[in-house]
């Protein structure tokens, strides 16, 4: 996987949820905590999540062949979506069951581990804290000058970054959730406060899988270059002698690093065919120069004839053969 794609944020969330769930499956067994199941499930969630995102990572590197011309770039794209949805999905609503539960089977904390959740809470919030920190500076590092987070979130063409710092987020809110409930059931003998905790987390789960799932499914449909590639492809389209008018243009991600380009050009009538070409030929090296994400590039040379302008005769429009 590219830089772009995430892959020192990828493999520090996985090192860190990984350690952390191991020890909130213990602290839930020695204590009976509640927050600390949902917590425990959360990280399980977040480490699948992360080995999903290194295998769509590696099938997306596959070569194009004949059942998959323009390659496999979009293998990372469905396995963000399987992230968002599924494991975010089901890591909240078992939250949030394990919370209900909770709320209509109550069951005191046992008192000989009560203090143990609260331990492995706090550590875990200074692990998590440096994960999130190793996301912030993967994405700092593609992140446009001036872009706001919400906006790298939203137009984020590589899944990873996006997914990584919205699931290390939520992981420390989620460690916050737990700790105000077990804190406050070991303060008040009150084993709401742990059910509450469980709940804000499973609430907590669910909305990130929501924003994550809208995001992915954009790119997954498919989404056009950036305002700025697009005015730089058209810039270079546009820049020489080589073309009378761009008529129209289309662009689309078919991989987090690769963009197809397809136009139609006006070229001059009078000009011979292999001269066309070699026009066209010129054209597409200052399309890649500019954006050089832009690997696929279909040019198609034709007459430019404005609305309202005389139909010219057929044989005008023809490209004459250099023969």
């Amino acid at each position: 996987m590219s830089a772009h794609g995430g892959g020192k944020a990828i493999i520090a969330a996985f090192l860190a949820n990984l350690g952390i769930a191991i020890a909130k499956f213990i602290g839930w067994l020695l204590s009976g905590s509640a927050s600390m199941l949902a917590e425990a499930i959360h990280s399980v969630a977040d480490s699948g999540n992360q080995l999903l995102l290194m295998l769509g990572g590696r099938k997306a590197r596959r070569s194009a062949d004949r059942a998959h011309p323009f390659g496999y770039g979009r293998e990372r794209y469905v396995y963000a979506f399987v992230v968002s949805i599924i494991l975010f999905s089901l890591g909240g609503l078992f939250s949030i069951y394990e919370g209900v539960e909770k709320l209509t089977h109550p069951h005191a904390l046992d008192p000989q581990w009560q203090y143990l959740p609260l331990i492995i809470l706090s550590v875990a919030i200074v692990l998590e804290g440096f994960s999130l920190r190793t996301a912030v500076r993967e994405s700092n590092a593609v992140r446009a000058k001036g872009q706001s987070w919400i906006s790298f979130i939203r137009h984020s063409k590589a899944p990873e970054l996006p997914v990584v710092l919205l699931e290390d987020l939520g992981a420390l809110l989620g460690l916050v959730f737990a700790l105000f409930g077990v804190g406050m059931t070991i303060i008040t003998h009150n084993s709401f406060f742990d059910a509450l905790g469980t709940l804000l987390i499973g609430v907590l789960l669910i909305l990130v899988a929501i924003v994550l799932g809208v995001e992915t499914k954009s790119l997954l449909v498919g989404e056009g270059a950036t305002p700025a590639d697009f005015d730089k492809i058209v810039a270079a389209i546009e820049k020489g002698p080589e073309v009378d008018k761009l008529i129209h243009i289309k662009t689309l991600y078919v991989g987090p690093e690769e963009l197809l380009v397809a136009a139609k050009v006006g070229v001059p009538q009078d000009k011979l065919l292999a001269d066309v070409a070699s026009d066209i030929n010129r054209v597409e090296k200052r399309i890649r120069e500019a954006v050089p994400i832009a690997r696929i590039v279909y040019l198609e040379p034709d007459v430019y004839r404005p609305a309202d302008a005389e139909q010219l005769p057929t044989e005008s429009v023809i490209l004459k053969s250099s023969d």
